[in-house]
Order: structure tokens, then C-alpha cells, then sequence
């Protein structure tokens, strides 16, 4: 929660999984805390997982 700049960063397979792709996409301040939120809780996104992310953005100033 510390950057200045997030990114979300992700793989898909191409060609049968012969060949990978990767995806860079750099977080707005709104998937910024989604994103947050969703590694603390997992796939179901709760309100205390995003309470928490708020929370950690703001401890980190």
C-alpha cells in the first residue's frame, strides 16, 4: 500500500497454452483498494476486506 503506482499484473495462456501472455495495467485509486481488498479476502470481496484495505492505505500515508 506504500507505491506510488500500483499495477495488477496477469497471465493467460495463448496457442493451446503454448504460449503466454502478460498483462500489465496500472491501478486507479479505486482498484487500487479493490485490489488490495481482494488479496486479503480472496475471491468473494467483503466489507471488512475493503474497510481493511482503506485502512492500510491510510497507515501508509
Amino acid at each position: 500500500a506504500r507505491a506510488d503506482r500500483h499495477y495488477l499484473i496477469s497471465k493467460s495462456a495463448l496457442d493451446k497454452g503454448k504460449r503466454v501472455a502478460t498483462h500489465v495495467l496500472e491501478l486507479t485509486a479505486d482498484k487500487r483498494r479493490e485490489e488490495i481488498a481482494r488479496m486479503l479476502a480472496g475471491a468473494e470481496i467483503t466489507a471488512e476486506a475493503r474497510a481493511a484495505a482503506e485502512r492500510l492505505i491510510k497507515a501508509a500515508g
